[in-house]
């Protein structure tokens, strides 16, 4: 089980806007805050972001390099990507892969795919979670 994954960040307060609607839309709550950083918990997992020292921050990030890829994450259902959907136009972020959206991870991989302030590409996909999860245990 994953304990926790920290992320570190080019804007702190913007990175903080944008995760905190995300991930409260996703079941996260809030767990810790300071200067330099905050937290969002769904059970026993956590995410931390932390603002990127002014000496880090050239190059920077681009999912192409070594490192992190993307995160992924459950939604709910297709419903609740279909919502999500709707609301980052709304908030005027814009969808990666839109000519093959919600099909963009294949057939049946029914997901929004999307970047965080600093280009990090996110994940939402909508899946029969009791089948993947226990497809997984054996």
């Amino acid at each position: 089980m994953l304990h926790h994954v920290e992320v570190n960040v080019s804007n702190l307060a913007e990175s903080e806007a944008f995760w905190g609607w995300l991930l409260r839309r996703l079941g996260y709550t809030p767990y810790q805050r300071w200067e330099q950083g905050f937290s969002f918990r769904h059970g026993h997992t956590y995410l931390v972001f932390v603002q990127t020292g002014e000496r880090f921050l050239v190059p920077p990030y681009h999912r192409g390099r070594v490192g992190l890829n993307h995160l992924a994450f459950y939604a709910r259902s297709k419903e609740q990507v279909d919502e999500l959907t709707l609301e980052l136009k709304e908030r005027g972020r814009s969808l990666l892969y839109p000519d093959r959206h919600p099909y963009a991870g294949g057939p049946g991989h029914y997901a929004v795919f999307f970047e965080d302030p600093d280009r990090i590409k996110v994940e939402v996909v909508a899946s029969s979670v009791t089948g993947e999860l226990e497809g997984s245990k054996s």
